[in-house]
């Protein structure tokens, strides 16, 4: 090395120093964007005037026309859910319920909040009743906290004034549920799915694939069906992918297209990855049947089905692509019933968020038109996040109900969503840009999709406490449950695959086997030359001859009789050899 070669100390510290500078300008421009975005909020606020309420004052009365037409709003002929009573003044009114229609439950909708304001509690009031109602609920359980709903709740003094306030018969109640766990993860019974069930958007979601990688891993799923191998586990998978990759698959694969050694690294990486962190044990047979979740228990309550996720905190876009896989499939298994009074199930999509974040076109477009189409199913699904923002507009258009908790607004970007919230509520005579910034812990801001398919009037709810216990229930009672479950029996147990890697090996077998025995052929054949060759020598006149003469003298009868069963003998197996090559 010259003295004029940078040495490696001297490259480490440019490339730091490159680091260090890039970070500071994306500092430097987000400083800039929240001060934008701070201009223009205050600039906002000035051009409207002062509020007539300050930030933190006691929640003004709701004017008498403004409860009338709330108490209207929420008046339904059909049965409907509780979810709380109008706040006004501060205080509930017990007398002005406000509610959702069962009818209308398959229209979906949006439960929202910032952490800690109650988003939780709220969809267990929400799974508890639509269970009281006679139709099964289906649930993921980040955390542990809804698994309570299984067991009665604890009374206390401050709970019971609370209800009491908002009109609410409050008992201690247990509900029917089901434990459910991705793979052998968590305490459930097993919830599997086959990757050709999965689907190759879905796998490309959870694989955080690009595009063009996204459609190569299309292409293999297309070849595997093609070519009938079961795609059953991530092995299978990583068997057909090598194997496209090898010199035997090229060919196969070139008349539908091909895959790039590099996009195929990429894959095979991701797979292994993916199977090292423990997902492959959510792939596996027997597949789980959604149909399973469509129960009730002995009273015609709703079993609420919970799926336990904590052990997959680490790998949120999976369960997240699971819940999606799982409306899939409800989707293309239920048949059509139209409107009817009462959905035929009621699905929480809880951290909503997680599912939309860096989804590719083809994977929203699932998604879109899952929630668009699945109402006609029978099936309601309520996404359950922080802020509407978190939602794609094509998917936010198509939920009927809002149940929005408290929104803080410390930075310009909370500032933003704010707003952006409150655009997508109807008209209503709160400053919600306040009041949603106001709202006490358990209460909110609601609209639902009454039973003519119009708004009701936006109200600010206290939501009701719910009847099963607010703490997890101990894990010695779910293990107890589960292993109650009739569905225990059925998916415990994992099934010996017969999918593509089992089918792979033995192709790899057969080749081999094919290659020894032509081997054995060959080997055969030329030995069959060779004596063909010594017989034919023999056979001549002049050998015959001179053998006989220079022979005769000394060979005796026994030893030409040996000879002779010898060449007879050699005759025999020249014929078998050769019966047995054609």
């Amino acid at each position: 090395m010259t003295e004029t070669d940078p040495s490696a100390d001297d490259v480490a510290a440019a490339t730091r120093a490159a680091a260090e500078a890039r970070a500071a300008a994306e500092a430097a421009q987000r400083h800039a964007d929240e001060l934008a975005a701070a201009a223009e909020a205050a600039q906002e606020a000035a051009e409207q005037g002062p509020t007539d309420t300050p930030a933190g004052a006691p929640a003004p009365d709701t004017d008498t026309e403004q409860v009338a037409q709330i108490r209207a709003g929420y008046s339904f002929d059909g049965p409907a859910l509780e979810i709380g009573a109008l706040v006004d003044g501060g205080e509930p009114r017990a007398d002005v319920p406000v509610r959702i229609p069962f009818g209308m439950l398959n229209r979906h909708g949006l439960v929202a909040g910032a952490t800690g304001t109650g988003k939780t509690k709220t969809l267990q009031v929400l799974a508890e009743q639509v269970s009281a109602g006679g139709v099964p609920v289906f649930a993921a359980d980040i955390k542990g906290d809804l698994s309570g709903i299984a067991t009665p709740g604890a009374s206390n003094e401050k709970l019971l004034a609370r209800t009491a306030s908002i009109g609410q018969d409050w008992q201690a109640t247990a509900f029917p549920t089901e434990f459910y766990a991705l793979g052998s993860k968590g305490i459930g019974v097993p919830i599997r799915a086959t990757v050709e069930s999965f689907g190759p958007i879905l796998l490309s979601k959870v694989l955080d694939l690009n595009t063009t990688q996204e459609s190569s891993l299309s292409l293999v799923f297309h070849y595997a069906r093609k070519a009938g191998l079961r795609l059953v586990t991530l092995e299978d998978l990583r068997s057909v992918v090598a194997f496209l990759d090898s010199a035997e698959g090229k060919p196969e694969l070139k008349a539908i297209g091909g895959l790039s050694s590099a996009t195929v690294g990429v894959i095979l990486r991701e797979l292994v990855t993916f199977a090292d962190s423990g997902a492959d044990v959510f792939f596996g047979e027997p597949a789980f049947e959604v149909t399973d979740v469509l129960r009730t228990d002995d009273a015609g309550r709703g079993i609420v089905s919970l799926l336990e996720v904590p052990g997959v905190q680490d790998q949120p876009q999976l369960f997240s692509t699971f819940l999606m896989y799982l409306l899939r499939e409800l989707f293309a298994t239920l048949p059509e019933v139209g409107d009817t009074d009462k959905p035929k199930l009621v699905f929480f999509f809880d951290e909503a968020h997680l599912l939309f974040k860096g989804a590719s076109k083809d994977f929203l477009e699932i998604v879109v038109q899952t929630v668009r189409l699945i109402r006609s199913k029978g099936v309601g699904i309520f996404f359950v996040t922080q802020t509407p923002k978190d939602v794609p507009d094509d998917v936010l258009a198509q939920l009927g109900s809002r149940v929005q908790h408290q929104l803080r607004a410390h930075t310009p970007q909370d500032a933003k969503a704010l707003k952006a919230t409150v655009s997508t509520y109807p008209h209503s005579g709160y400053d919600l840009e306040e009041v949603l910034t106001q709202l006490a812990t358990g209460e909110a801001i609601v609209t639902v999709m009454n039973e003519k398919g119009a708004p009701s009037p936006v109200a600010w709810t206290r939501v009701r406490a719910p009847q099963g216990s607010m703490e997890p229930t101990p894990s010695a009672t779910m293990t107890s449950a589960v292993a109650a479950s009739p569905l225990t029996a059925k998916y415990a147990a994992v099934a010996s695959g017969d999918g593509a890697a089992a089918a792979m090996a033995e192709r790899t077998r057969a080749t081999a086997e094919a290659a020894a025995a032509e081997v054995d052929r060959k080997r055969a054949a030329e030995e069959a030359e060779r004596l063909e060759k010594d017989l034919a020598r023999n056979r001549s006149p002049g050998t015959r001859t001179k053998s006989r003469s220079r022979g005769s003298s000394r060979m005796s009868p026994m030893d030409r009789a040996i000879g002779e069963a010898s060449r007879t003998a050699a005759r025999e197996l020249i014929k078998a050899i050769f019966k047995k090559k054609r």
